[in-house]
């Protein structure tokens, strides 16, 4: 599996979605579920009547399936993610680990809130979440409760389960059901399901992200003989591997000497010019300033070379 659990899950990997196209999907078949990342509408309100916004709650089917509510903030993406992985063990050679099916065998009986802080407990869930963690050295403690005017985003799952097509979104009291699906009609189902929730969003609303779940495609490469799709998988994970890497390295001292460096060669030039160039940048900025002010920004200058 691509990322920290490669050790302990096998047989798959993600692969995001560029086009909401029933055949892009099946070119990556088999399909065992989609992530769905959206900006979430802090000020919608559930409806008078208890139901969703499309489907229906199915209570009945937590008992049947992995749901866990969501009971902490920053990790809607990993229990996403786990929300597919952990209902698909065994099929079509999937192999999520012992560890994980331990834990998903322990929380069986658990209600959706004791899955959710069994989930926020583990262990080995919050070391694999923690190690693609962007590190920072600047962490803000504050808390508070998200307006209009804030980006919040969520994750949340779509996959064939029991001949059922679910949304398993841990916000939700219960998995919401999309109507009869089948393994294999996974993409043309869950395509309009998708589509009905982008269009209650503004025409101007384009901050959406689709990942799938899909089988290891080097398992796929090895079948079929293809050595170049191959080359390409073993590559992709070794920038996977760089990529994640630089996410968790901290820039901070590394910046702080070169802005020392930078200074120090300007005072190398002499007062008249260090000044000179303060003043430049001050004009500057004030100038960005000005014209964010007349199109409406924020009023935050962005660095520029």
């Amino acid at each position: 599996m691509s990322g920290g659990w490669n050790t302990r899950a096998k047989g798959v990997q993600f692969e995001e979605l560029v086009a909401l196209d029933p055949s892009f999907l099946h070119e990556l078949a088999p399909i065992y579920g989609v992530i769905f990342l959206f900006k979430y509408p802090t000020s919608e309100k559930r409806a008078s009547d208890g139901r969703p916004n499309d489907g229906e709650y199915d209570h009945a089917a937590t008992e049947k399936l992995f749901f866990a509510a969501q009971t902490i903030q920053n990790a809607c993406g990993t229990q996403a993610l786990l929300s597919v992985l952990l209902n698909k063990d065994g099929e079509m050679g999937v192999d999520i680990g012992t560890q994980l099916r331990e834990f998903k065998d322990f929380t069986q009986g658990f209600p959706p809130e004791f899955r959710g802080e069994a989930l926020s407990n583990s262990e080995l869930i919050r070391d694999v979440h923690n190690s693609f963690a962007k590190s920072s050295p600047f962490v803000d403690e504050t808390q508070r409760v998200a307006t209009e005017d804030d980006d919040v985003y969520h994750f949340i799952a779509y996959t064939p389960i029991n001949g059922v097509l679910y949304e398993l979104d841990g916000l939700q009291p219960a998995p919401i059901a999309h109507g009869p699906c089948a393994f294999e009609e996974f993409p043309e189902k869950v395509i309009p399901v998708l589509q009905r929730r982008i269009s209650r969003y503004p025409a101007t609303e384009i901050r959406f992200n689709l990942l799938a779940m899909v089988r290891d495609l080097r398992i796929n490469a090895r079948e079929i003989g293809d050595y170049q799709m191959l080359e390409r998988e073993e590559r992709k994970r070794s920038d996977w591997q760089f990529e994640n890497a630089l996410r968790r390295h901290n820039f901070v001292g590394f910046a702080g000497e070169v802005l020392k460096g930078v200074v120090r060669s300007r005072l190398n030039e002499g007062p008249e010019k260090y000044t000179e160039w303060i003043e430049s940048a001050k004009r500057t900025t004030e100038k960005r300033l000005q014209e964010q002010r007349k199109t409406g920004g924020d009023g935050d200058a962005d660095m520029a070379g």
